[in-house]
């Protein structure tokens, strides 16, 4: 009864739209008030999810990728891109890929990719006659790369939902290759489309242009060397990393490209101040979900049920990439990661799977969840900014959702493509 009241609180607020964080802290209270538990027990785990030292560096990276928007590192790095790639069939297109790539490295957001990049890259795509469904899906395939590739906020609640356990540098460089594979898959697959749709190339600008637009983006690109050496080598934590992030983001953009307002940086200062609170209230109320879960022994009686379907580790990670895949399309990510990683972590390691490697399964579907409605946050913004609907864009993603599930399946069933680099790192 105790787990009918949990679930059943919790899926009918989520149904009548009621907010996430809501939905968690009601469901976790009424249920404790049901098994005769103090009420006081949801406020000290709300508190002790919250007072994690390693939530520091998911508002401070968020801070550094605004102001770098709004810098104008985010334009210059576009500019190199088209340098680069621009030549390639469906040129813009290719563009849009490797600024994503580039640009993920800095923001680890990918929802703030799908609006910086998207704003950029949109509009343009569509003045030189792409339809405008290819552009929004480019974009929103494109910014799930930032959840792979360090600095993702993603990996640092894993970390931390896993209990603190797994190592941040660890799972910052596992999902490198991932990252550079599913950006691989995409460029293949927007080639392909762009040929069947006859869509046109850039000219390429010449050896000389892309060496001097590679040194005028330099200094944003820096970032990504700075954070991920940084970490990897134990000069600094990741976050420490997300202090420097934002102070090397200031100094660029007021001493070198010298293109932000005072008006920019009040505005990135307030979003960054609202995304933390939103972020660790949904945290707080999500570690009290995660220890009634505990509580009542959920992960136990999953692992025994699995293991009376089957004991075969390739047959398990297909059924829970599967149900991951669904509860992506319905639940925003970070709050899902909160809640299954507790329930299926434990799983998963029953059957010998490295939790590294799972951290990099799991990042990656609830990452293809965030382009599924009804509840797509990147396919919205991406939406927004290319002024159509979602359904408009649904009809033509299915070949980058394709490219998105290869990867996913690659990424699954060979654990070296997320676990060879930490090893040659560590």
């Amino acid at each position: 009864m105790e787990l009918w009241i949990l679930f059943g609180t919790f899926t009918l607020l989520m149904l009548i739209g009621t907010p996430i964080a809501f939905c968690l802290g009601v469901a976790s209270f009424a249920t404790v008030l049901y098994m005769g538990l103090p009420p006081l027990v949801v406020f000290q785990q709300l508190n002790s999810g919250m007072s994690v030292f390693s939530l520091l560096a998911i508002p401070f990276f968020i801070y550094s990728g605004d102001l770098m928007v709004r810098g104008g590192i985010a334009q210059r790095i576009v500019a190199f891109a088209a340098s680069l790639v621009g030549h390639i069939r469906g040129g813009l297109g290719q563009v849009n890929i490797v600024t994503a790539t580039l640009f993920g490295g800095i923001s680890g957001s990918a929802v703030a990719e799908a609006a910086a990049v998207g704003g950029l890259m949109i509009p343009q795509m569509k003045a030189r006659g792409y339809g405008a469904d290819y552009a929004v899906n480019v974009t929103s395939m494109a910014a799930l790369i930032a959840l792979l590739l360090p600095p993702s906020h993603n990996m640092i609640i894993y970390s931390i939902s896993a209990g603190g356990k797994i190592s941040i540098a660890d799972l910052f460089t596992a999902g490198v290759i991932p990252g550079l594979l599913l950006a691989t898959s995409l460029m293949v697959t927007a080639y392909f489309v762009a040929r069947k749709r006859g869509y046109p190339t850039e000219p390429f600008p010449g050896f000389s242009a892309i060496v001097y637009l590679f040194a005028v983006a330099t200094p944003g690109l820096l970032l990504i060397a700075i954070i991920f050496g940084g970490v990897r080598s134990g000069i600094f934590t990741a976050t420490e990393s997300s202090c420097i992030a934002v102070l090397y983001a200031l100094l660029v953009t007021l001493t070198i490209y010298r293109q932000m307002s005072w008006q920019d940086f009040v505005h990135a200062t307030m979003g960054a101040v609202r995304t933390t609170a939103m972020v660790l209230l949904i945290i707080g109320t999500a570690a009290a979900f995660s220890w009634l879960m505990a509580f009542l022994r959920v992960p136990a009686t999953l692992v025994a049920w699995m293991q009376t379907i089957s004991d075969n580790p390739i047959i398990i990670l297909l059924l829970l990439n599967i149900i991951m895949l669904v509860l992506g399309t319905f639940m925003d990510m970070g709050p899902t990661i909160i809640i299954t990683t507790p329930i299926f972590l434990p799983i998963v390691v029953a059957y010998g799977v490295d939790p590294v490697h799972f951290g990099v399964i799991m990042i990656l579907n609830y990452g293809i969840g965030l382009n599924t409605p009804p509840v797509g946050g990147v396919q919205f913004v991406a939406c927004a900014v290319g002024k159509i609907t979602v359904w408009e864009a649904m009809r033509s993603i299915w070949p980058f959702y394709g490219a998105g599930v290869v990867v996913l399946l690659l990424v699954t069933y060979i654990p070296a493509l997320s676990l060879w680099l930490p090893a040659v790192f560590r």
